[in-house]
């Protein structure tokens, strides 16, 4: 389970945060930043937990967001810091086989600090007087720290798993991958493009290759390959691209690997 906040400070006293948290990849809820409440975007969302505990989550993140303001409007006060600024913060945990909770924050789009529920304390991540300040005044604050090791070692474990039961149809899902492969002209008549679009499958993991007469061909970074992108409908595609000669008697093959497909490969042959 992952939160990612994202808080812009206008002038003093004016902010305005944005949210989102993931299960896995699957964007669960949102942070309405005008009606400052938690915005359901899956259909099991909601009655995964109980109604009171929402009410609580959306106090708890109300309050949180109002003694940031507060304190980056005294940081800025103090330190001569100017408007706009922008805080990120990314959240979240893992349940079994490897426990894990985390918070880190980012300051004008750099790492700044994180707390480790684990011991209670703030590490920052820059050697700067601000960060010195800002984690000073953290570790100082023992009402912060023992409730940000709460939500951390506890309500968000506890949230995960309940999540996971009511989403399980969503996030154990499989999609078989449709793939197409076509040919692409370069300025150079002595070169020619293959391209392996593959679209449509879930979850991510997919492994997408082109065999040279059998053999794996090396993937060359430079021809253009299109990195795993999200479709609207909440799969994935992405595209591997061979360079070859016209003619040049080689025979050529995408190969498809994903969970969907049952142990077998897609082979889409080119010619």
């Amino acid at each position: 389970l992952h939160v990612l906040q994202s808080s812009s400070f206008l002038q003093p006293g004016v902010s305005y945060t944005v949210g989102l948290a993931l299960l896995g990849d699957v964007e669960a809820a949102a942070w309405e930043p005008r009606s400052h409440k938690i915005r359901f975007l899956r259909p099991w969302v909601s009655p995964a937990l109980a109604p009171r505990v929402w009410v609580d989550l959306e106090f708890l993140f109300n309050s949180y967001l109002h003694n940031l303001a507060h304190m980056v409007d005294q940081l800025a006060r103090r330190k001569a810091l100017t408007y706009p600024m922008i805080v990120q913060c990314f959240v979240g945990c893992h349940v079994a086989p490897d426990d894990d909770s985390f918070f880190k924050a980012a300051y004008e789009g750099q790492d700044f600090l994180s707390f480790s529920p684990r011991n209670g304390s703030w590490t920052r991540w820059r050697d700067d007087d601000l960060a010195r300040d800002v984690q000073a005044t953290l570790n100082n604050d023992e009402g912060t720290s023992v409730t940000f090791t709460h939500i951390l070692n506890v309500t968000c474990p506890k949230s995960l798993r309940a999540l996971s039961q009511l989403g399980k149809e969503d996030l154990e899902r499989q999609v078989q991958p449709m793939a197409v492969v076509f040919a692409r002209q370069t300025p150079d008549p002595s070169r020619l493009l293959l391209v392996c679009r593959v679209t449509g499958f879930y979850p991510s993991a997919v492994r997408v290759s082109w065999l040279r007469d059998g053999h794996e061909v090396p993937p060359d970074p430079t021809l253009g390959s299109m990195p795993l992108l999200p479709n609207a409908d909440l799969t994935y595609q992405l595209r591997r691209v061979v360079a070859m000669a016209p003619g040049d008697g080689h025979s050529y093959v995408c190969r498809v690997q994903h969970s969907s497909l049952g142990g077998r490969d897609l082979l889409l042959p080119w010619g």
